[in-house]
């Protein structure tokens, strides 16, 4: 090849490099979503309220980003998603019971999965956010976060609680 087609080769291979880099950049960006992206709870009143200060006291910085700002964590991170013992998924905001440990499936998703809530556990709401529509879900007493539900999930519902582990805490059943 000549030195100017070497040049433009390069060149080319330069302005595709930084596309997909941009491309990369856009994603993670997007990945864990900002304040203003979306609310993380559903408008109203909730049985625990707190400050933002309080908020940001009692739980961890990822913790704060998920159930209040409505962040995503990265998949597989959770140690949740490989829990397999007997007993009770709970909100890690306010200690109420979400998920029974007999709903949950391994969706391959890399986060925690289950196929229907626990009873009056629950709000889900429409999110638009990211140019899409999906439903948020949250935890009824605090208004926290949890994650989405879609309807490629299991029987007998057919659903999958798609749930950020950060946002859980493990309760196992005594024996």
């Amino acid at each position: 090849m000549t030195d100017l087609s070497n040049r433009k080769l390069n060149r080319r291979a330069l302005l595709g490099a930084t596309g997909v880099a941009g491309v990369l950049a856009v994603a993670g960006a997007m990945w864990r979503s900002s304040a203003s992206a979306t609310t993380a709870a559903a408008p109203g009143k909730f049985e625990v309220q707190k400050t933002d200060a309080e908020w940001r006291r009692v739980l961890t910085p990822d913790q704060y980003a998920v159930l209040r700002q409505s962040a995503t964590e990265r998949p597989g991170s959770s140690p949740l998603v490989d829990e397999h013992r007997k007993g009770t998924f709970v909100c890690a905001g306010c200690d109420l019971a979400l998920f029974s440990s007999a709903t949950k499936f391994e969706s391959g998703t890399g986060w925690p999965s289950f196929w229907q809530p626990l009873p009056n556990a629950v709000i889900e709401t429409e999110d638009t956010s990211y140019f899409m529509v999906r439903t948020a879900v949250s935890c009824r007493r605090c208004g926290g976060h949890l994650g989405h539900v879609f309807n490629d999930g299991p029987k007998p519902t057919g659903l999958r609680y798609c749930m950020n582990g950060v946002a859980l805490k493990f309760k196992p059943a005594v024996a």
